[in-house]
């Protein structure tokens, strides 16, 4: 075989073993070190093995991760997700689908504290999901609305998977913050219309809440000033210089913590769930990064990337069409795969090609641009029946809602998204111009 050969069956086998439910760190660790030896020798294998863990994970960078995991940890132990929704529902909870509304105001507020959409959506879900029912919410409306409102948290900064794709790419972890503000602010409002229109066109599916007076809304707002001064002194901090990106995380998960313990009356056994769950997910992580390195190392020596970046890039057709095809390809990806394993297996691929490419734009435009259609498109999959990972999560914590109607449910915000999505590939100024990169 050739090694392009190899390059694509190792893509091929990756993708088997992961729908065989092996984890994904381990299939793109063990069919990257396979692959490699095919191509390059058992020898030259095992001298990269010997190098690269320490390489990769003594990157000072790194450990960014767990410090925006841990930062999540605490504010889901300091009940700051609570207080998120209560302002929320202060404010919108009378209006048309009020409810619903302020559900997704609090899953786009907690993912300003919250790389996760998984996180985010399980959280959102414990605090809002009784509320809705309570008031006599269609059960898909809630379920929806909890699914795509979960995934603000990967696209609102700070984004693990953005920290990844930054790593990956070399690229400013503090300016892809910036560039994912605009879009998540776009994506908050499309799903708050979803909602409004839903409710317009079942009006007994989101009966309006009490109104609350306005001298009684000052209060649950106030009580969120904690999430305010956490998203502004670490985005802000990283963007004027006053930190970096990874004294931006430790100072946010110092500043959570500290609220979780007096605000949240977070104690010793909270502190301690939230150090084993963080480092379970960070050893998860690390993992798949290692994973990942191995796996592109020996894409990079298979050739596959740089020829099919040469060969789509020589294509008589519009570069937004190569565009466009490379997130129908995430869409159905993420219908399917978890969203980081998804990234880090594509990567390799589709990033050489994207910078192969003339959309008139700088290199440095090229990879903030697609760095933030990249995870809107992850963020789409991840709600997108029949396997979108959001859907199963919310599902399984309201078992009493058949899957079919949270697919319905969630069939409007998917039509937001997918226009959201074109108005930032034909605008990529949306993405650009906050980080002053326009």
């Amino acid at each position: 075989m050739s090694g392009f050969d190899i390059g694509i069956a190792m893509f091929v086998a990756t993708l088997g073993l992961i729908g065989l439910r092996m984890p994904v760190g381990a299939a793109m660790l063990l069919v990257g070190g396979i692959g490699y030896a095919a191509i390059a020798g058992w020898t030259p294998l095992l001298a990269t093995l010997r190098s690269m863990p320490f390489s990769k994970f003594s990157s000072y960078t790194l450990s960014v991760i767990p410090l925006f995991l841990l930062m999540g940890d605490f504010a889901t132990k300091g009940g700051l997700n609570r207080a998120l929704f209560n302002a929320a529902r202060a404010w919108f909870g009378h209006w048309r689908g009020g409810l619903a509304v302020a559900t997704v105001g609090g899953c786009a507020a907690f993912g300003a504290i919250c790389g996760s959409s998984l996180a985010t959506a399980a959280t959102m879900s414990q605090v809002a999901g009784p509320e809705m029912r309570r008031h006599g919410y269609s059960p898909a409306l809630a379920t929806g609305t909890l699914a795509a409102g979960g995934t603000l948290g990967i696209l609102i900064p700070p984004s693990v998977i953005l920290v990844i794709y930054a790593i990956y790419t070399e690229q400013s972890i503090g300016v892809l913050f910036i560039a994912a503000v605009l879009p998540g602010l776009l994506a908050t409002v499309g799903y708050m219309l979803v909602v409004n229109l839903y409710a317009r066109m079942h009006p007994g599916a989101a009966p309006p809440a009490e109104r609350i007076p306005w001298a009684g809304r000052w209060k649950p707002t106030a009580e969120v000033w904690p999430v305010i001064l956490v998203f502004v002194l670490v985005v802000t901090g990283m963007y004027a210089g006053w930190f970096s990106a990874t004294e931006g995380a430790a100072v946010g998960a110092a500043a959570t913590g500290v609220l979780a313990v007096t605000l949240g009356g977070m104690r010793w056994e909270g502190l301690r769930d939230s150090l084993l769950s963080t480092a379970e997910t960070s050893a998860m992580i690390f993992l798949m990064l290692l994973g990942a390195e191995l796996f592109s190392a020996a894409l990079a020596l298979s050739r596959v990337p740089a020829e099919l970046s040469s060969a789509i890039a020589g294509l008589d057709v519009p570069p937004i069409a190569i565009l466009l095809a490379i997130l129908v390809i995430y869409f159905i990806l993420g219908c399917f795969m978890e969203s980081m394993a998804m990234v880090l297996l594509t990567l390799p691929i589709f990033v050489p090609l994207m910078l192969a490419l003339d959309f008139g734009l700088n290199p440095q435009q090229v990879l903030v641009w697609f760095g933030i259609l990249m995870l809107v498109s992850v963020e789409v999959g991840m709600i997108s029946p029949p396997f979108g990972l959001n859907l199963f999560v919310i599902n399984a914590m309201a078992k009493d809602v058949p899957m079919g109607e949270t697919y319905r449910g969630v069939m409007g915000f998917v039509a937001s998204d997918v226009v959201r999505i074109v108005i930032l590939v034909f605008a990529p100024a949306l993405s650009l111009w906050l980080p002053g990169l326009w």
